[in-house]
């Protein structure tokens, strides 16, 4: 099942520029993989003196998360835990900026463990001209509802 950007806009919090991704290529409970071309604009958030950087692929990949979470609340039954981007480990940046990168980028998310308290992914960011362009492992820590 595919998901255009104004699907992804429905389950994140991310609007305007700042929703990097424009579409989900496909799903499962395990993993997601997103496409992106955001990283090409001008007016992308993001950029520091003009330049898009390596380190920055890290928020492709927490938004391709966030996108994961939402469209699996429904299927497990549950309402979406809204969370925050609590760790970044493993991190290996195959880039200093985005410059060189034309292509369209690649954004794979891939959950590892799962709790009551939030959950880990690998994401892995590339591109058909570059390959492999940023890879970490991330965590996601739940923001608890105080009403229960």
């Amino acid at each position: 099942m595919q998901i255009d950007k104004e699907g992804i806009r429905r389950l994140i919090p991310h609007s305007g520029a700042m929703c990097l991704l424009d579409g989900v290529t496909f799903w499962d409970a395990e993993r997601i993989e997103c496409v992106a071309s955001t990283h090409l604009a001008r007016g992308n958030p993001l950029r520091v003196d003009g330049h898009l950087l390596g380190v920055h692929l890290i928020e492709y990949g927490a938004q391709a998360i966030a996108v994961h979470g939402g469209l699996l609340a429904p299927v497990k039954r549950r309402s979406f835990k809204p969370g925050y981007l609590a760790a970044i480990a493993d991190a290996h940046f195959y880039v200093d900026t985005l410059a060189a990168v034309s292509s369209e980028l690649h954004v794979e998310a891939k959950a590892l463990m799962r709790s009551e308290a939030g959950v880990v992914y690998t994401i892995e960011v590339s591109s058909k001209e570059k390959g492999s362009l940023a890879e970490a492992r991330a965590t996601v820590v739940f923001i608890r509802d105080e009403s229960q």
